[in-house]
């Protein structure tokens, strides 16, 4: 299968790219350099020119705190972007896959979020996001929705990158214990969305590794499994202010991935561990 895969450079996209092709599809990644994707002209025209049979549409506008004072940009890259992809998509009868964020609720559930919950995002990407997929369902009938959280992955920024870059020079942090959810290692969250794409079954999907930890929790097990001793203090969210609200629960109910007979995704804790014999 031919797949045209946006955002190559970010941590999804650049291991989406490694899934298909380990499995023998043909994969065209490309990043804003090669399309940009709110220009509707170039991706009509990149996509009539390649003639894909599926988009994995990783790209994002995902600075969260950015977004804010930037709704524009945001719409732009999350929800026009998506457009045109979309649109062009429908042209060449290929099927999109988009990948969403838990930041489409609003975190004061108690239990997983199922696919159907409410949706009601706290900011400008959490909007952004939204709009993206209520275009992309407009737009097509071949679409698949992954909805995913606090991912993790070698290309880019991420929490545990972080975490280490700051142990660097000290022995104790502050954490927030009050923001619940699954950490999401790339290489697993891509073996799933290219066991999607290859099939039939679309509609909306949450994924993310197994189990359930605050981002203090997380803090801790990254530095337990480096073997770095490091205190890491419990902070509340408000002795942790940031530009954007982040959700305090953003647990997703991954019930759809059995149901439709896909492969669950292994725990957090295990994906950590590979994920870090990656890095090193």
């Amino acid at each position: 299968m031919l797949v045209l895969v946006t955002g190559i450079n970010g941590q999804l996209g650049y291991d989406v790219v490694k899934e298909l092709t380990a499995k023998g599809h043909e994969a065209v990644g490309v990043d804003r350099a090669q399309l940009d994707i709110t220009d509707e002209a170039a991706v009509s025209s990149y996509v009539q020119n390649l003639k894909p049979e599926a988009i994995i549409h990783c790209a994002a506008y995902t600075n969260v705190d950015a977004a804010e004072t930037d709704k524009e940009g945001a719409y732009k890259v999350n929800a026009l972007g998506t457009k045109y992809l979309a649109e062009a998509a429908k042209v060449e009868d290929a099927k999109m896959v988009y990948v969403s964020t838990d930041y489409v609720f609003d975190g004061n559930g108690t239990e997983p979020y199922e696919v159907d919950h409410p949706t009601s995002p706290l900011g400008v990407y959490g909007e952004t996001k939204l709009d993206g997929e209520i275009i992309l369902q407009d737009t097509l009938e071949k679409y698949f929705i992954v909805r995913t959280a606090w991912v993790y992955g070698i290309n880019g920024n991420n929490f545990v990158k972080t975490m280490l870059k700051l142990a660097q020079d000290r022995n104790e942090l502050g954490v927030v214990y009050d923001q619940v959810g699954s950490p999401t290692y790339t290489v697993d969250l891509a073996k799933f969305l290219v066991e999607l794409v290859v099939s039939e079954k679309y509609g909306l999907y949450h994924a993310s590794n197994e189990g359930i930890c605050s981002w203090h929790e997380f803090a801790v097990e990254i530095f337990k499994q480096a073997k770095l001793d490091i205190k890491v203090n419990p902070l509340t969210s408000e002795e942790f202010p940031r530009p954007a609200a982040r959700p305090k629960y953003s647990v997703l109910s991954k019930k759809k991935i059995v149901e439709n007979g896909f492969t669950p995704m292994r725990d957090w804790k295990e994906a950590l561990k590979d994920y870090l014999k990656e890095l090193s």
